[in-house]
């Protein structure tokens, strides 16, 4: 073998252990990865965002003639240890709950009674009076919905605090098959 083949081999077998090197350190690797995700999904999931302070419950379909106005009951949930402003708050620029419907569903909204507010007192500051919702809520929305079927996607703004603080306004929606006869 003459010198320029010892040398070639010797380059070939320092490639060969440094390729050698390189895949374990990867395997070292990808098995500590592949470990630590398997720590992570021994832990409860939590969700990427807090599941909303308010619940539309139901009814879910409503059968009613078309053209006539007809009020119906809309039934909500506030999460426990939670309250939300009632549709007239106590103080000015606090958020007051509004029921909606868009426009172009088939479906109008002539108008709505909300619940009267329960009065509220912040541990914090006993003189203050909130008027707002807690438990179960019911909106009796006055609606007109044109002859068919109507897939409704209403919407409910409000905003949520607990004793402490409060969470920015947020909007649910309540999707409600109304079908005008």
């Amino acid at each position: 073998m003459n010198e320029y083949s010892k040398r070639v081999n010797k380059s070939a077998g320092q490639t060969v252990r440094r390729f050698g090197l390189s895949m374990a350190a990867a395997f070292a690797l990808c098995a500590t990865v592949t470990h630590g995700q398997g720590l992570l999904l021994d832990r409860p999931v939590r969700p990427a965002m807090k599941p909303a302070a308010v619940e539309y419950l139901y009814p879910a379909q409503i059968a009613l003639p078309a053209g006539k106005p007809t009020t119906v009951a809309l039934h909500f949930r506030i999460a426990p240890g939670r309250h939300i402003n009632s549709h007239t708050p106590s103080e000015e620029g606090l958020i007051p709950t509004v029921f909606s419907i868009p426009d172009g569903s088939g479906v109008r909204l002539d108008g709505a009674i909300y619940p009267p507010g329960k009065q509220f007192t912040l541990p914090v500051d006993p003189t203050t009076q909130l008027s707002v919702y807690t438990d179960e809520f019911i909106v009796r929305a006055r609606i007109v919905a044109s002859a068919g079927n109507h897939l409704v996607e209403a919407r409910l703004r409000y905003q949520a605090c607990d004793t402490n603080s409060c969470s920015p306004p947020r909007t649910i929606t309540a999707t409600i098959d109304v079908t005008g006869n």
